[in-house]
């Protein structure tokens, strides 16, 4: 038989839930996920930023802050030009607390 831990607490998602942070770290993780995929598609097509600004129709200004994983700001609309940019497409889907 399997004992359960007397010192053994809640998992990390409620603890910084208790804590008031789980959003701003989930969505700090999301953003440095997507700034290193975009990174990663750019090297892998060899894209520089100067050309994926080009690619996107937008500033190298914008390029930068979209992948800066600590910029939170990020806009729909730039994100499906970064990842089109790369040859990728996006996809967002919203769970359910309880499936995590």
């Amino acid at each position: 038989m399997k004992k359960n831990n007397p010192r053994s607490g809640s998992n990390f998602d409620d603890f910084l839930k208790e804590e008031g942070l789980y959003d701003e770290v989930t969505a700090k993780a999301l953003k440095r996920a997507i700034s290193e995929q975009l990174k990663d598609g750019m090297v892998a097509n060899r894209i520089t930023k100067v050309a994926m600004a080009a690619r996107m129709e937008t500033s190298r200004t914008q390029v930068d802050r979209l992948l800066d994983p600590d910029n939170l700001k990020i806009q729909f609309d730039s994100l499906v030009k970064a990842a089109t940019a790369i040859g990728k497409h996006v996809e967002i889907r919203l769970v359910d607390d309880t499936a995590t």
